[in-house]
């Protein structure tokens, strides 16, 4: 990526869209006040305070194309894959064509079944579409559905016979009507050669399944321009490029070009602006100019060139130091041989000297992260060497829970300070995406002058969540290798860094180092498991397919202890590897004077799942299959998690705190730190009295929720628990009672005694029913509290709530 770090010739007559008039007026009495850049200025986020000329949306763009499947659609079809299965047989249900996976269309490679359809395109050119909106229901627990082109008769192809695979999506299997939207960057597996020809969309199931089917409701292709056609300039968050594996998600500032957009700003000293340039299409290059106007009326173009890579973004950086002490008009400009072309401006970010007192913050998730398999926790193995010398410096808390099991309803809920179930009862779902009603951690501290990145190697910490907002750069693609997904995050927050070194910066890192399938690399391969273990651990886990469970250790014949030592033992070296990486981080901060001006929040998005409880020797009758999906939340294996603040000069080093709290704590306890407004509505509590010795905190019971949609009955279903000191209570609730009989569940409430107890194997609720009446009375007004204040992120006018609805959310503080 080329770099342009430049001021070229000064007191240019005419600049790229010179409108000398709106820059005169602008600097006239009664105009609205310069902006300033005590913090870093996003101007993208003040389009309120600049004058637009031109900038027009063209009436010639190209519109939507949607075929619907509620009618007969003869140009769809299926095609048979290049290996021995069948192609799928389409059937035409009364909304939707139905794609049917039987054991005919299993793929012998990868036990999965697998099919596609698609349609023949006119003469399209790809450049010119940017993606396609799938409406589809399915009640089977899929692999995912993707984004095909070009049919090839390439017979040494495996699988389905199409040149490129684009985009690709998991899908929600409760059968509700989702909306997928998937991008037709060719980004995935295949080259890119000659025209579009065809649009095909390929479907998988798990391996193993022996049938499954998805309804495809309607295929809706968008232009690239459309996203672009609300108004003259606006902000979108936008793709980089056509490799989405390559170049990340940008906030940006649109504008049609030829267009002027123009800020009085008020220049500090050693002023920069930063900022990426982008283009939809290379058949239209786009001329942008950056230009600062003198009252006198002079204009000094400060950076002009012409772009026409739409594969990348072009990073640029502009001095403004000669201007320091200024007030001035700063112009952004676009021309375009062809009228109403898209220009893109990401990040644009001018920023000065550190003029704030409000600290940078690393939100550090490490995913899958169990506080009891780290020695910073006391465990028996140095996997954390960094990180207990981090602890030292700050303060550590002992028993931190996430908010629920897995990935997405835990990053979705410390995010916004909601329960998951507020967010997918609102939205009628079994998963949900932030409401937009809701203000994400990133909204927030963006909206302050904060710098925003995210960078994850988990998807689901993503987009696909919709954390998208309110942030200048994100990452959040699956990497090659889990293992050293750090390494790669790091590179790019140094590379952010680079480009955009104004502060105070905000960065969320979510790393998969430890994820399955543990890959360590060295010097810590090795560290705690032999070569020799390491290629049996390899081979049984490719036997069975998956981790395995007791029922495949009695059909095998794997010693199960053996297998379950060698998995907590790469496990161990993985963890290893991500406590040397954040060291390495921290070192770094310190080498560019970072540090002291830092805060540091470690912590993750759940606990360690299969590397511990199948080691239990013997092993409890309790722990079978069912029990590994079923298990109460409040299990040390699955939710027990780090937590560690440190912030120097302002959080006394080696402070441990006991008491249980929560991810849910994270947004208005960051939010408290930086002495910035908390939302109205949050369900968490700030942490901030307890890591600044002050006082107003109290310990409540911390409370964690996965409820969604049944399939069948569209009801509630799922987990709602608790952690109230020594007690843990779990209540599920199920509109089936007859099959929650069938998950080990005999009592709707299951009791647990937490300090003998940690993994929750032996429920106590037969010897204590006054604690399951107390527990049950609880969970119930918090399913009823939760499902009342989603109908605050109800995308719906008129929702009311009752006064005793109003009253219930107040007492237990989740409304202001």
């Amino acid at each position: 990526m080329r770099r342009l770090t430049s001021r070229l010739q000064k007191a240019r007559p005419v600049c790229l869209y010179a409108l000398q008039v709106p820059v005169m007026l602008s600097l006239a009495c009664g105009s609205p006040a310069p902006l300033t850049v005590e913090m870093p200025l996003h101007l993208e986020e003040h389009l309120d305070a600049a004058t637009i000329v031109g900038s027009e949306v063209p009436e010639d763009m190209l519109q939507p194309v949607e075929w619907r499947f509620d009618e007969p659609q003869p140009d769809w079809r299926a095609v048979k894959p290049v290996s021995q299965q069948q192609a799928i047989r389409p059937i035409r249900v009364d909304d939707a064509l139905r794609l049917p996976l039987t054991a005919a269309n299993r793929n012998p490679v990868d036990r999965r079944l697998v099919g596609a359809i698609y349609v023949d395109l006119p003469d399209w050119s790809l450049q010119h579409w940017g993606a396609v909106e799938i409406r589809a229901r399915t009640r089977d627990y899929m692999a995912g559905m993707g984004l095909v082109l070009n049919y090839t008769e390439d017979e040494s192809r495996r699988g389905l016979p199409f040149s490129i695979r684009a985009d690709g999506t998991p899908l929600v299997s409760d059968g509700t009507v989702q909306t997928y939207r998937l991008s037709l960057d060719p980004g995935g597996t295949g080259r890119w050669e000659g025209p579009w020809t065809q649009l095909g969309i390929d479907i998988a199931s798990r391996p193993g399944q022996e049938a499954a089917s998805l309804d495809i409701l309607s295929v809706l292709v968008f232009p690239r321009a459309s996203e672009f056609a609300e108004a003259r300039a606006g902000v979108r968050e936008v793709q980089g490029g056509t490799r989405a594996r390559v170049e990340p998600l940008r906030r940006t500032l649109y504008m049609h070009a030829p267009g002027r957009i123009a800020y009085q700003v008020s220049i500090p000293e050693d002023a920069r602006l930063d900022v990426g340039l982008g283009v939809l299409r290379e058949d239209a290059p786009v001329t942008f100019a950056i230009t600062a106007a003198q009252p006198n009326g002079e204009i000094d173009t400060l950076c002009e060139e012409t772009y026409s890579d739409r594969e990348h973004w072009g990073q640029r950086s502009v001095d403004l130091s000669h201007l320091a002490g200024e007030t001035t008009i700063l112009a952004l400009e676009t021309a375009s041989e062809r009228p109403g072309t898209v220009a893109l401006w990401a990040s644009p970010t001018l920023s000065g000297p550190r003029a704030t007192e409000r600290p940078n913050v690393i939100f550090y998730i490490i995913d899958g992260a169990g506080a009891d398999l780290m020695s910073v926790y006391g465990y028996n193995r140095s996997t954390t060497p960094n990180l207990e010398r981090l602890a030292s410096e700050g303060a550590v808390f002992e028993r931190a829970y996430s908010n629920a099991s897995w990935t997405q309803p835990s990053t979705l809920s410390f995010m916004t300070s909601l329960q998951h179930s507020v967010a997918s009862l609102s939205q009628g779902v079994r998963w949900a995406r932030a409401p937009e009603e809701a203000t994400t951690m990133a909204q927030h501290v963006h909206r302050a002058g904060y710098q925003t990145a995210v960078l994850v190697s988990n998807d689901y910490a993503g987009r696909i969540s919709g954390l998208e907002r309110g942030v200048d750069k994100m990452r959040d693609q699956d990497p090659e290798d889990y293992s050293i997904s750090s390494v790669l995050l790091h590179e790019d927050f140094w590379e952010w860094r680079e480009d955009y070194p104004g502060e105070p910066y905000w960065v969320h890192f979510q790393t998969t180092d430890i994820h399955t399938p543990w890959r360590p690399v060295a010097p810590f391969a090795g560290l705690f498991v032999t070569p020799t273990e390491r290629r049996a651990f390899d081979r049984e886990f490719a036997e069975v397919g998956r981790m395995p469970g007791p029922e495949d250790f009695e059909r095998t014949g794997i010693d199960r202890v053996a297998h379950f030592n060698t998995a907590r033992g790469v496990y161990d070296e993985a963890m290893a590897h991500q406590d040397y990486q954040i060291g390495r981080l921290v070192e770094r901060l310190k080498a560019n004077g970072e540090w002291e001006h830092t805060l540091l929040i470690v912590a993750a998005d759940h606990s360690h799942f299969h590397a511990g409880l199948s080691l239990l020797d013997p092993l409890p009758p309790e722990l079978d299959t069912s029990y590994a999906e079923y298990a109460p939340m409040i299990s040390s294996w699955i939710s027990h998690i780090p937590l560690i603040f440190v912030w120097p000069k302002h959080i006394t080093a080696g402070m441990r705190f006991g008491d249980p709290v929560s991810m849910i704590d994270m947004l208005p306890t960051v939010l408290d730190l930086l002495d910035l407004p908390k939302p109205e509505v949050m369900q968490g509590q700030s942490l901030a009295p307890l890591l600044l010795g002050k006082s107003g905190w109290e310990p409540r019971p911390v409370v964690l929720d996965e409820i969604g949609l049944d399939r069948a009955t569209g009801e509630p279903t799922g987990r709602i628990e608790v952690v109230d000191g020594r007690w843990g209570a779990s209540l599920y609730v199920d509109p089936d009672p007859e099959e929650d009989f069938r998950h080990h569940r005999p009592v709707p409430l299951l009791l647990y005694d937490l300090w003998n107890d940690p993994y929750c194997l032996h429920s106590i609720h037969e010897d204590r029913p006054d604690l399951v009446e107390k527990y049950t009375a609880f969970l119930e007004v918090q399913f009823a509290a939760h499902q009342a204040l989603g109908q605050l992120f109800t995308p719906a006018e008129g929702v009311v709530l009752t006064p005793d609805q109003l009253e219930t959310l107040r007492a237990l503080g989740y409304i202001q």
